[in-house]
């Protein structure tokens, strides 16, 4: 599909956790080449909008859709052009860093290995494809989310703090990703308690606890 043609949306989505009504009514809308910008305090919903932009939470009120159309009923076609990173990094620790990706992008696509080594390079941890996971620091685990991201060619990125544990090189290195992304006709929607140094077009999604 040409990337002029993708949007995704949600509409007004509400969801609640007990008696606390944790999204009240939440809409956004994202185009090729734009990137959504979530903030707001903790306990405002920022990680359950992430959750329920994934399909991973149903809301129980309103519509998630990609291209026009609920996500429920494309399930497949969503989950192949979704690129989501949680808070915490999901990778397995037993595992080495290039097997972590060969796993999860092998869930999505056929991919070579060079493909996956260029994406550790470019986000600074080739050195650390053949380490087990649980050895890397917080950040090099941070690096390779990232590159699991790149390595799913993925038109729609969903991040949850993905500045977490960087050092001012690696924000960096997340920035430079995301506009070149961008670039290419991607989308993003990312929760960051900071201004995002990204080029592009941004907008601004606050939410209040």
């Amino acid at each position: 599909m040409d990337s002029a043609a993708q949007a995704f949306t949600v509409e007004k989505a509400h969801v609640w956790r007990g008696d606390r009504h944790v999204l009240k009514g939440v809409s956004l809308e994202l185009h090729s080449r734009e990137l959504m910008h979530v903030s707001g305090p903790n306990g405002a919903g920022k990680t359950t909008l992430l959750r329920v932009a994934c399909g991973l939470l149903r809301p129980e009120q309103g519509r998630v859709s990609w291209c026009g159309r609920p996500i429920g009923s494309i399930r497949a076609e969503f989950q192949g052009a979704l690129a989501y990173a949680a808070h915490e990094p999901a990778l397995k620790g037993d595992l080495t860093a290039l097997e972590n990706l060969r796993y999860m992008i092998g869930l999505k696509r056929r991919h070579t290995r060079a493909e996956l080594e260029a994406a550790l390079e470019r986000t600074g941890v080739g050195s650390c494809a053949h380490l087990p996971v649980r050895v890397l620091s917080a950040g090099q685990r941070r690096r390779a989310v990232m590159a699991r991201v790149l390595a799913t060619r993925a038109a729609l990125w969903v991040l949850d703090e993905p500045f977490t544990n960087l050092d001012a090189a690696g924000s960096a290195l997340v920035s430079g990703l995301l506009a070149e992304h961008l670039e290419r006709g991607g989308m993003a929607l990312v929760v960051a308690h900071h201004e995002l140094p990204v080029a592009g077009s941004i907008r601004r999604l606050d939410l209040q606890a």
